[in-house]
C-alpha cells in the first residue's frame, strides 16, 4: 500500500501540480534566439523565400490554474483585416519598448482582453514557431491565476473562452489536413472543440506543447 500514492499520482499527467513538474523539465528556460544557429524551429519555415527574414512576435499560452486546467484563447474580431475571426492566443508582433516574448506577450495580452500582468506567472517557453506569413513566435506558456477578469478590446477580439487542458494534450484530439497553398500543399494542424475550430498557427503551437511535455 505505501506505493499506491506514488501510482496515482502518475496516472494524473493532466494535474496541475505535474503539469508544472513538466513544465520545469521540458519547457525552455529562455525564451528561443533566432540568430543562434542550435535553435529549433517549428512550423512553415520551409514556406518562406530565403532571403526573408521572420518578424519577431510572442504569443501567451495560458494556462487557467482550475482544479481541472484550462487554456485560455481568443476569437479574433470579425473586423480585422488578416485571420478575422480565427482562434488565437493573446499575442502579436515585437514593439520597440519590449524587452523580451515574455513582455510581448504580457503587453498584448493587456491590450486586447485586459489580462493584468500581476496575475500571470510564466512556466517556460516553446520553440520558435516561424509562420508562413514571415513571423517568428515564441509562445511564452504561463500560469494565470483562476480569480482572472478581462475587458476585451473589441477592435481585436470578439471572445475570450477556455478549453479544457486534458483535451487538447490528448493526441487522439489532434489532426492534420493538407490544403492547396502557392500551387502546392501545406500541412495544417486541427483540433476541433465543440463548436470552434482551433487550427493552424495556434495548434501548430500547441503540437509543439504536447510534444515537449508529453512527446516521448
Amino acid at each position: 500500500m505505501s506505493g499506491a500514492p506514488a501510482i496515482a499520482e502518475q496516472a494524473q499527467p493532466f494535474a496541475l501540480d505535474e503539469i508544472r513538474r513538466r513544465a520545469r523539465l521540458h519547457l525552455l528556460p529562455a525564451p528561443p534566439d533566432p540568430d543562434d544557429p542550435e535553435t529549433v524551429v517549428t512550423g512553415e519555415s520551409e514556406l518562406l523565400p530565403a532571403h526573408v527574414t521572420p518578424r519577431a512576435a510572442a504569443v501567451l499560452v495560458g494556462l487557467v490554474a482550475r482544479p481541472r486546467p484550462q487554456l485560455l484563447f481568443t476569437q479574433r474580431a470579425k473586423g480585422l483585416p488578416v485571420h478575422a475571426g480565427q482562434i488565437s492566443f493573446p499575442g502579436g508582433k515585437r514593439e520597440p519598448a519590449d524587452a523580451s516574448p515574455l513582455d510581448t506577450a504580457l503587453r498584448e495580452a493587456e491590450e486586447e482582453i485586459g489580462l493584468e500582468r500581476a496575475l500571470v506567472r510564466p512556466l517556460g517557453y516553446l520553440d520558435l514557431y516561424v509562420t508562413n506569413t514571415g513571423f517568428g513566435i515564441v509562445g511564452v506558456v504561463a500560469e494565470i491565476d483562476p480569480l482572472y477578469r478581462l475587458t476585451l478590446d473589441p477592435g481585436e477580439v470578439d471572445d475570450a473562452f477556455e478549453v479544457p487542458f486534458d483535451f487538447l494534450m490528448s493526441e487522439e484530439n489532434h489532426s492534420v489536413e493538407m490544403r492547396e497553398w502557392r500551387g502546392g500543399l501545406r500541412r495544417i494542424h486541427h483540433m476541433p472543440w465543440r463548436e470552434r475550430h482551433i487550427w493552424g498557427v495556434t495548434a501548430g503551437l500547441l503540437r509543439n506543447l504536447f510534444e515537449r511535455l508529453y512527446g516521448s
